[in-house]
């Protein structure tokens, strides 16, 4: 999510000093984490930059969540350091760093009203009333939610209740921000909203974030750069288009979005041409990577860079022949899974205008030729 927005009075003091894009605003090196003979941390490292949205992805017990929480200081790190804005935070008590964290049960407290709860922490930080006043509606008009400040949290919606957190941790202006499963509680309806509407007040604050999540459309609509993590170890990190377009691992390509992926031997040290036995023609690689002749690699293939039609494409390479199988119509596209003559089983993400466009669409049992790029092709390197 990348755009510009007017900075909001909420923004962290120093960030006028150090203009957003600066690299290295937040250093993670060589951190580990052990729980007993565990592993839950395995030497991560990695620079934020400020003002960034940064996503931690993985699935549970991957290590995401106790990153996040050795940035905030609610545990200590087995080695390593970590860096925010210059200073070694790696051995501070939560108190004394310049992060907030915004947990995914929000806490709220029931008795409190929304502006009460708002101003928690400044309260605790003893801040002189009028300013505290100033600061609590501030802070409530940028999430919508000033309106509502006499209201108790159990008289808010779930998504009403996220930007009352929300803006109980922007109101003391950290330098930066944790966000643990953001959207965890909303159902997926009010969830789809609210990714855009919090990302945009994030950005209007400038505060630099990170966010932990094991949802990939969360991940992927919010984040500048994300993390793919796996069992302690960061798998691959970039921007969304580039994690999801370039894969470099099984993991990754499975993880972000769904794949066809195939083992395939490159012909010749000088070719791009690559034998595999689920295909009755050879795979064409646009790049293949530093594969050599003779060895077998993983090569992955996105369901909607397929082009599915009733007859064969005219092509020597990356085209397939089978037997229509399954069909999911999943209202913008249909999902198509295809019997091989090998065997093997191939999705297909056919959109309602590639659909509309066939004389008829495609039935169960109807013989289909399936053709894809050579650019939709990645060679994965792990």
């Amino acid at each position: 999510m990348n755009h510009e927005a007017q900075r909001s009075d909420l923004a962290p003091a120093s960030s006028a000093v150090n203009p957003r894009g600066q690299p290295d605003f937040v250093q993670i090196v060589d951190v580990e984490k052990r729980f007993g003979e565990a592993v839950a941390v395995d030497h991560v490292s990695l620079s934020i930059r400020r003002g960034e949205m940064f996503a931690l992805l993985g699935s549970s017990g991957c290590g995401k969540s106790t990153l996040l929480r050795l940035v905030a200081g609610l545990s200590m790190p087995d080695s390593g350091r970590i860096i925010v804005d210059g200073q070694d935070i790696t051995h501070l008590p939560p108190y004394q760093r310049p992060v907030n964290m915004m947990f995914q049960s929000y806490a709220l407290f029931p008795h409190m009203t929304v502006e009460a709860n708002a101003g928690y922490g400044l309260r605790r930080e003893g801040v002189a009333r009028a300013e505290l006043r100033e600061r609590v509606a501030a802070a409530l008009d940028l999430v919508q939610m000033g309106k509502y400040a006499t209201r108790k949290p159990h008289q808010l919606s779930g998504g009403q209740q996220q930007r009352v957190a929300l803006a109980r941790s922007l109101v003391k202006r950290p330098k930066l921000l944790l966000l643990d499963e953001p959207m965890s509680a909303l159902d997926k309806k009010i969830r789809q909203q609210t990714q855009f509407e919090l990302g945009n007040i994030l950005y209007s604050v400038g505060v630099t974030c990170i966010m932990v999540t094991h949802d990939q459309e969360e991940a992927m609509t919010m984040a500048d750069r994300l993390a793919v993590m796996s069992e302690g170890q960061i798998v691959q990190m970039g921007t969304p288009d580039e994690v999801y377009e370039a894969p470099t691992s099984r993991f990754a390509a499975e993880f972000i979005g769904s794949t066809n992926l195939f083992s395939g031997v490159l012909l010749g040290d000088e070719s791009r041409l690559f034998q595999c036995s689920d295909l009755e023609a050879p795979l064409e690689v646009q790049n293949p990577m530093n594969a050599r002749g003779g060895l077998t690699v993983q090569i992955s293939l996105r369901p909607e860079r397929v082009t599915m039609s009733p007859l064969p494409p005219g092509q020597e390479s990356n085209w397939a022949c089978g037997k229509v199988e399954q069909i999911a119509y999943m209202g913008s596209y249909t999902l198509f899974y295809v019997r091989l003559v090998s065997g093997r089983l191939l999705a297909v993400d056919a959109s309602r205008m590639a659909v509309c466009a066939m004389e008829r669409a495609p039935s169960y049992g109807d013989t289909v030729y399936l053709s894809w790029g050579s650019e939709c092709l990645v060679v994965l390197t792990q």
